[in-house]
């Protein structure tokens, strides 16, 4: 062994070695339960930051850890590798977008092998590849030909000078993050996948995702927002026309006096016709995002639009107003207005002093104001004619049969999913498979024409896609008649192509299908590791796109992913890293510094996974002092090498350990105990107490003295035989976490040739064996001694013995105990009068 600990010298050879033998390259095999480790593949910024090395460590320790534990694992890596920046940074370096992403896909991927992360490169993927999205295209025609994908005009956040849609988190302050232009909400042709046609299993399914974070859980349930109500028809007086709106209060019917409808509604947009001020209004809507967040915080503005409504239980009219928070691509783009049991809408009446009728109130028989707030809960009806005094629930059924024996309404169930819209007018990104025909319509691509491949030299000039300009790749034929038609230009949204990726993994170099059986076996992911930032966009595409597939049958479950870690952020000085802050921390630097071991012990020791990591140079410095310890113990006990080498593993087994002194027999049991503990850590992802425990073995191991090294060991070798014991059980605790050092030191100390092919150790339960028991004594809940019981004592001995220490007994003496709770083997907690 080298003197000093050389983190490099180190982690090359580790990484030479498994390199060498292919050490994470995963194979098919039904004889061992397989295990599929997945964190959420990164975009190729270039460089990786803190939070991929603490994010993509989390993923490698449990990759790592299960393989110890004899499961077939597969740990693949790809790249996330279209979207916008690439065609901004196109823009400012003036190099083609894939020149620049391939050239950042090598850098960080020599990043991630340096940091050592266990990853099957055979299975490499890169979204940008004509291999990967043809299979993408594919799929979008299965899904156009079942309907389940489909083009309309929609209402966008359109950029007039980036040429583009924006999503609603790009447009700031009204106006586009990169070009500061003003925002226009425009109506333009996109293509939709049918999203809520799961809509109702996709909610459902919910409940068996047990080992998912109810946090996320409970966004998707908000996000899917499943209701139940009537939808309700109001006719419009001296006019064709009807409104339908949907509500889930119909017990607030009566109480509805007015109308409020969106500004590009048909009834909004012919009153304008007349009104220059509802036409100057609609105009000045064109600049509101799309986003139903962003309205609710808007201030309330709207028109009358002079038509008026038939209220279907009362027959009077009521006005029809347009207002800026109706969206017309929500439902009809209308709303029944209830100003007392409404607060938004109750704002609205307020500020042009409509009509507040109040139809419930609280059924415990409390008074309400509702000239200062509207009444928003359920309760018992009022003022409503003979639906008085039923509760809400009651009227909800009574007044739900009356409209629809009338035939003014239905019930209905809807939901707050809207269908995803997925087309961008971007060019780096997978080309949408269509071809316009003039007269045969939507055509997809024929399948041997697959894929359509969007063209790679290309220097960006200028904003916009230039792939509508492109002459060479719009002009076609149309596949059904002949004629001449056009191509359509558009792109898909990123987050199609990262809704099945974890799949293509499984298939990786399949040619003829885009999933195979070894997808079946391999799906679903059983850990997935990401951002709680994804809850629901790309957690719950991912949902939607596996059950798509289960139905075209390229796959055999239900859900994607069997159990999910959504880690914390990294935080220096309080505050998330960014460049905008200056409290950036290159790992890179790190790395060269201290070693890979160093960057990742830390990342895991200094904070549970799901909560933040706050940054500390010490903390750093401190995970490296631990490594450096570490080697140094081994090296001042190499001698255990020639001991491993010989016979030490068959003694550890044949010795009688209770034969040994007391102090090793308890220093024993206390390792086998850490062992226990991390095994336990282990499971439920507690990997900070993991190296906790590691710490505590080396301080045990430090404190056995070994006065001299026989030249033979013999079965009284007892501090030799649990080192060399002990050490075997350290490494392994520790290499999912610290896999370069251990697998030195695993070599260097004999234990074996490898440490990846090492499995994890078993406890003695012997040597957990013990003649007393250490027990908390408690008096109201308040610590008051520990005291040592037999441990085959029972609850009344150890109740006896508790209340005859010299701790507890002024607290019990000559009183009536009030009740006594015991915890077996740990606490026993004597209520007693104070």
């Amino acid at each position: 062994m080298q003197d000093d600990y050389q983190a490099l010298a180190v982690e090359q050879a580790a990484q030479a070695y498994w390199e060498e033998n292919h050490s994470f390259k995963a194979v098919e095999d039904l004889s061992k339960e397989k295990f599929f480790c997945l964190c959420m593949f990164p975009y190729p910024s270039g460089h990786l930051h803190m939070g991929h090395v603490r994010n993509y460590s989390l993923g490698d320790v449990i990759a790592r850890y299960q393989r110890m534990l004899g499961k077939n694992v597969l740990q693949p890596m790809g790249w996330d590798a279209f979207g916008l920046p690439a065609e901004n940074a196109a823009l400012k370096h003036n190099v083609p977008p894939a020149k620049w992403t391939h050239e950042n896909i090598n850098q960080m991927r020599s990043q991630f092998k340096r940091l050592g992360f266990a990853y099957d490169w055979h299975r490499e993927i890169k979204t940008c590849d004509p291999d990967y999205y043809r299979w993408e295209q594919w799929l979008f025609l299965q899904l156009f030909k079942r309907g389940l994908a489909y083009r309309k005009n929609a209402v966008v956040n359109w950029d007039p000078v980036d040429q583009t849609v924006l999503a609603n988190e790009q447009v700031v302050n009204g106006r586009g993050w990169r070009s500061g232009a003003i925002i226009e909400r425009r109506e333009i042709p996109q293509w939709f996948l049918k999203i809520t046609a799961y809509a109702d299993e996709l909610l459902q399914d919910l409940d068996i995702l047990e080992d998912w974070p109810e946090q996320v859980r409970t966004m998707q349930r908000h996000w899917i927002g499943r209701s139940e109500g009537i939808e309700i028809q109001f006719e419009v007086a001296d006019h064709p026309n009807r409104i339908d709106v949907y509500t889930t209060r119909p017990d607030t019917l009566i109480g509805a006096t007015y109308l409020a409808i969106a500004p590009q509604h048909p009834l909004a947009l012919e009153a304008a016709q007349h009104n220059a001020d509802i036409q100057s209004f609609i105009q000045r809507c064109q600049q509101i995002k799309v986003a139903e967040a962003e309205l609710a915080t808007l201030e309330k503005e709207g028109f009358d639009t002079g038509f008026k409504a038939v209220h279907p239980l009362t027959g009077k009219t009521i006005p029809i107003w347009t207002a800026n928070f109706v969206l017309m691509d929500y439902g009809s783009g209308a709303v029944m207005s209830v100003p007392a049991h409404d607060q938004r809408d109750f704002e609205f009446a307020q500020k042009y002093q409509l009509l507040i009728t109040p139809v419930v109130e609280p059924v415990d028989g409390s008074t309400w104001d509702h000239s200062k707030k509207a009444y928003s809960e359920k309760g018992r009806l009022i003022h409503s004619n003979k639906y008085d005094g039923l509760t809400s629930d009651e009227a909800f059924e009574k007044i739900a049969d009356a409209l629809e024996q009338n035939q003014q309404g239905k019930r209905q169930v809807n939901y707050r999913l809207r269908d995803w819209g997925v087309s961008r007018q971007r060019y780096w990104g997978t080309p949408i498979p269509i071809i316009h025909c003039p007269d045969c319509g939507n055509v997809p691509v024929p399948d041997d024409q697959l894929p359509v491949q969007l063209p790679e030299n290309i220097n960006l000039q200028e904003v916009g896609s230039p792939l509508a300009s492109m002459l060479e790749f719009y002009q076609v034929s149309c596949p059904k008649c002949g004629a001449q038609a056009k191509r359509d230009t558009d792109t898909f949204d990123t987050f199609v192509e990262s809704s099945w990726y974890y799949a293509r993994y499984a298939s990786h170099n399949q040619n003829t299908a885009m999933l195979d059986d070894r997808a079946k076996y391999w799906t679903p992911v059983d850990q997935y590791v990401g951002g709680i930032e994804h809850a629901v966009m790309h957690l719950l595409y991912a949902r939607f796109f596996h059950k798509v597939l289960r139905d075209e049958n390229l796959l055999n479950s239900d859900e994607p992913f069997t159990r999910l870690l959504t880690q914390g952020m990294v935080l220096k000085d309080g505050a998330k890293m960014s460049k905008s802050k200056g409290n950036i921390v290159d790992p890179q630097a790190l790395i060269e510094q201290y070693g890979a071991d160093t960057v990742r012990l830390f990342s895991i020791f200094a904070s549970p996974p799901e909560q933040s990591l706050e940054w500390s140079d010490s903390g750093v410095a401190g995970a490296y002092r631990f490594l450096t310890r570490l080697y140094q113990f081994a090296r001042q006990h190499n001698y255990l090498t020639d001991f491993n080498e010989k016979n030490a593993a068959t003694l550890c087994k044949a010795i009688d350990w209770q034969q040994a002194p007391e102090a090793i027999v308890n220093a024993r049991r206390d390792m086998y105990q850490i062992l226990k503990q991390a095994r336990y850590d282990y499971d439920r992802l507690q990997f900070n107490t993991v190296v906790s425990g590691a710490m505590k073995l080396l301080n045990l191991f430090d404190k056995i003295k070994i006065e001299c090294v026989p030249q033979e060991i013999t079965a009284d070798s007892y501090p030799i035989l649990l080192l060399h014991e002990g050490m075997s059980i350290l490494l392994r605790i520790l290499s999912p976490i610290a896999p370069h050092i251990t697998h030195c030191l695993w070599q260097e100390l004999a234990y074996g040739k490898a440490m990846i092919e090492a499995p994890w150790p078993k406890v003695d339960k012997n040597a957990l064996k013990t003649d007393n028991i250490e027990i908390i004594v408690q008096v109201n809940g308040k610590l008051r001694s520990k005291i040592q019981v037999p441990s085959d004592a029972d609850e009344a001995q150890i109740q006896a013995l508790a209340c005859a220490d010299p701790k507890v007994e002024p607290f019990v003496t000559g009183k009536v105990l009030r009740k006594v709770i015991y915890i077996p083997s740990k606490l026993i907690n004597i209520v007693a009068p104070q």
